[in-house]
């Protein structure tokens, strides 16, 4: 092992060993290199003179770079631009991150949590941290229903094993009694467990309320009382779009980061949604643990091994993307924005609820629980879900998302307000057609 892993892992040795037993093999071998990139930082500070250590091209003491790629990037230098970023992140954008975080998630006062690294958005940010904790044979714990890429990132490509409980209770809201059975039956096989909790979830549209997502914390800290390390990942990709007020308005991961020396909190979000910035990519891996030494150092070896694993996988986050998203966050307006914005997706989900409510749609489907985000779904009771969407495609134009045999996902996200009340009059006309009813 790379004497600088060996450093960093008795740095969170001494200061939390529970964290040791939760690091992958390639997690504890990680580490961030002192070579090209070091020397080069070192450079950027001394080489007053010559600076001949970057793999870029420079020109007249500049970034070199062609006008008709530039001309398009109003009020963006080639430096902010196109040069490439740190693996970590840009620092102002961490900073500005993290104190975002702050502020809306208020549970985390007082509270110490590591620097936000960036990621090449929040599946690649899934990845890493994959790579940082997951072995194969390791079990993650999910909901029934989930977005499919957990499977091809957890399990295809590290080999996880996946265990569901079933995410609704009978009463509609999140199924406790199922969460605490599945971790608690995971905690007894093993000595470590990985708990993915999305919220706003996809494909549901459901958020956990309050009293729900404080029951979690207690239930998690609980099992990592008893002797199992427990990761709990927080996956907040719809972070902030919560339409109802008894939700919890705040991440479960603020609830989590300090409740036990063995209870580790990662916290998945970006720029994606939150500044409906989808293709822009910019995602960040947050953690937060209880620790009895230096918790700053425990994060800052943490946050080293992390970069180390996106420097071998992507390199770095594009640095237009950070520079855009950095700029958003500075801007005086984006707030006020991104409440509008907010509002309209609030006005839409409200829609969808006053259209289902109608009765006559009550032998054609029921309606899955949904309080946010940009989903919600429909179970049906009487068709085939792939065989209603590629009916609907294909006589009506109008495309949805079929999951399992009888779950359809409507993405009211990308559905003006207007367009509501037709699309469900579609689609239960579909359901009429395939059963060989008429008007």
């Amino acid at each position: 092992m790379d004497p600088i892993a060996q450093e960093l892992n008795s740095i969170i040795s001494e200061n939390n060993p529970n964290i040791m037993g939760m690091l992958s093999r390639i997690g504890q071998s990680f580490y961030f290199p002192k070579g090209i990139l070091s020397q080069s930082a070192e450079a950027k500070e001394k080489a007053h003179r010559i600076n001949a250590t970057i793999g870029i091209a420079m020109e007249k003491g500049d970034t070199m770079y062609l006008p008709s790629l530039m001309a398009p990037i109003a009020g963006i230098t080639p430096k902010e631009s196109l040069n490439y970023a740190p693996s970590f992140g840009i620092p102002a954008l961490r900073k500005a991150w993290q104190e975002a975080l702050f502020e809306k998630n208020p549970s985390l006062a007082g509270k110490t949590i590591s620097l936000p690294i960036v990621t090449c958005g929040i599946t690649n940010g899934l990845s890493i941290l994959a790579d940082m904790w997951i072995d194969p044979g390791d079990v993650i714990i999910l909901p029934d229903m989930i977005w499919g890429n957990y499977n091809l990132i957890f399990k295809l490509r590290y080999g996880a094993t996946i265990s569901q409980y079933t995410l609704f209770s009978d009463d509609g809201g999140f199924n406790l009694p199922a969460f605490e059975a599945k971790v608690k039956e995971e905690a007894k096989k093993r000595t470590k467990i990985t708990v993915l909790l999305n919220s706003p979830q996809n494909p549901s549209g459901y958020s956990i309320t309050d009293a729900e997502g404080r029951r979690i914390a207690d239930i998690l800290t609980e099992v990592a009382s008893r002797g199992t390390n427990v990761i709990a990942v927080a996956d907040d990709a719809y972070f902030g779009l919560f339409y109802e007020d008894d939700i919890l308005k705040e991440s479960i991961f603020s609830l989590l980061c300090d409740r036990d020396p063995r209870l580790l909190a990662v916290k998945l979000d970006g720029a994606t949604k939150e500044t409906f910035a989808w293709g822009l990519r910019v995602g960040f891996i947050t953690y937060g643990c209880r620790v009895d030494g230096d918790p700053g150092r425990v994060y800052h070896a943490l946050e080293q091994k992390t970069a180390g694993t996106i420097r071998a996988n992507i390199s770095n986050a594009a640095h237009l993307s950070q520079t855009l998203v950095l700029n958003a966050l500075r801007d005086k307006r984006h707030a006020a924005e991104k409440t509008g914005k907010f509002h309209v997706l609030q006005q839409r989900a409200l829609k969808v609820k006053q259209v289902l409510s109608d009765r006559r749609y009550k032998d054609a489907w029921d309606v899955y629980p949904f309080n946010s985000g940009y989903f919600m779904c429909i179970r049906l009771k009487s068709v085939n879900a792939e065989t209603l969407r590629v009916h609907l495609l294909d006589t009506y134009g109008v495309g949805l998302i079929s999951i399992g045999d009888k779950n359809l996902r409507i993405a009211f996200s990308c559905v003006e307000e207007a367009q509501v009340q037709e699309l469900f009059d579609i689609i239960f006309q579909g359901v009429q057609d395939l059963l060989g009813k008429t008007d």
